[in-house]
């Protein structure tokens, strides 16, 4: 893994061998989350623009180089990422935003972002001949990792808060996660993995606690700058809860700026919904994050202590972007408007990014000229309820075509 210099504290700047340090930093604790500092210069010499193009591996593992792992251990059968990038022309030109494009990674292969981490974590903890790895998450992340998992014969042990969707919950059932059901937020699932993990010798996939999993979540603007030919979008819309995704967008936009493949960093806008939004208070207040009691429906981005707020933050900042909150019932309307124009079904916290960006333009914080990316981060099927939610009623009849076309003609 020579092409990582070190690991390195967002609190103290403090520098760490990652042989000996393998989560946060020892002098801050859990809040001193650590940062993956690569060598650029030896990067470049391994990683071009023309060994990619003939690279046939159209998954995050074409991005080895720029990843930290040791590559002569990684088997993960899996196929994680690039996922497609829509020019969503009509939808754009119907919302004021003509260069739209939309990044829909609920095409992963258990249906969310989130794969792009596991399969970091996954392959980490192989690498260092762990046979058990753990998490805590409201629902996709913990999907992620028992599906990742399964695949290569990791045991996962997953702590979910208990009123976390079906449909996620029924997915770790059946890729054979031991499940944990916490009575109580996510938070308290959090801090609970934490212990479990130190008390059973299981390695940790936690968001923030491990800093190789903003690594992951890089690949997705990695993707995005080659699938636009190497010129880098002007703006990126993506949901917000934990931090963890757009902090590692701003990782990923970074590396290829530091490499020269690119000629400028996106503006990065972090969305959270209305009733949930610790980070965008805490970078409009310039304050520290304070924790808050989550009430929203969308699930994925419920968290009321951000644990990768730092690079969250950095991210903003370093880009110049800002944050944007929405209702739930503007969320609802978005997923409702982006499957009919696009045919992409998000779920609640996949589709928040594109409600921010409909509530950015109408308050005039988006030019029209730019060219925007929205990152999709899950799919709608993660949560069927509030799909309904956004959904018309169906037309129930009697089976003949007398009643179709009874039907037609009241709604004609």
């Amino acid at each position: 893994m020579d092409q990582v210099v070190c690991l390195r504290c967002m609190i103290c700047g403090r520098e760490y061998d990652p042989e000996n340090v393998p989560y946060t930093c020892p002098s801050c604790g859990p809040e001193g989350i650590l940062d993956v500092i690569y060598d650029y210069s030896l990067i470049a010499r391994r990683f071009t623009k023309e060994r990619l193009l003939s690279n046939r591996d159209l998954s995050i593992w074409r991005y080895l180089e720029l990843l930290p792992l040791e590559p002569k251990k990684l088997r993960l059968p899996l196929h994680v990422g690039w996922t497609p990038l829509y020019q969503a022309e009509e939808l754009g030109r119907d919302v004021g935003c003509p260069h739209l494009l939309v990044k829909d990674d609920g095409r992963n292969p258990t249906a969310s972002f989130k794969d792009r981490a596991s399969s970091i974590g996954v392959a980490k903890a192989i690498e260092l001949g762990h046979q058990a790895i753990t998490c805590a998450s409201t629902g996709n992340a913990a999907s992620s990792l028992s599906g990742v998992s399964a695949s290569v014969g990791l045991r996962s042990f997953i702590f979910v808060p208990h009123n976390a969707p079906k449909a996620k919950v029924a997915q770790l059932l059946m890729y054979g996660a031991k499940v944990f059901l916490v009575q109580g937020t996510y938070d308290q699932a959090f801090d609970l993995c934490l212990e479990a993990s130190r008390e059973f010798g299981w390695y940790s996939r936690n968001t923030a606690f491990n800093p190789y999993l903003s690594e992951g979540k890089k690949t997705g603007a990695l993707e995005i700058c080659e699938q636009l030919g190497w010129r880098a979008p002007d703006t990126v819309f993506v949901s917000v809860g934990d931090g963890c995704i757009i902090g590692g967008l701003w990782k990923g936009f970074h590396d290829l700026l530091q490499l020269g493949f690119i000629d400028h960093m996106p503006r990065l806008v972090g969305v959270q919904a209305e009733g949930c939004q610790p980070i965008k208070h805490a970078f409009e207040t310039c304050q520290a994050v304070k924790t808050v009691q989550p009430e929203t429906m969308a699930d994925s981005i419920a968290v009321g202590h951000p644990r990768d707020a730092l690079k969250a933050l950095r991210a903003l900042r370093d880009s110049d972007g800002f944050m944007v909150a929405v209702s739930d019932q503007q969320i609802l309307d978005a997923m409702g408007l982006l499957a009919r124009k696009t045919g992409i079904f998000g779920e609640p916290a996949g589709v928040t990014g594109f409600a921010g960006l409909l509530k950015a333009l109408s308050q005039e914080r988006v030019d029209p000229s730019e060219r925007v990316v929205v990152v999709v981060t899950g799919n709608g099927l993660k949560d069927v309820d509030s799909a309904l939610r956004a959904s018309p009623e169906p037309t129930e009849i009697e089976p003949s075509l007398e009643a179709v076309a009874r039907e037609l003609r009241g709604r004609s």
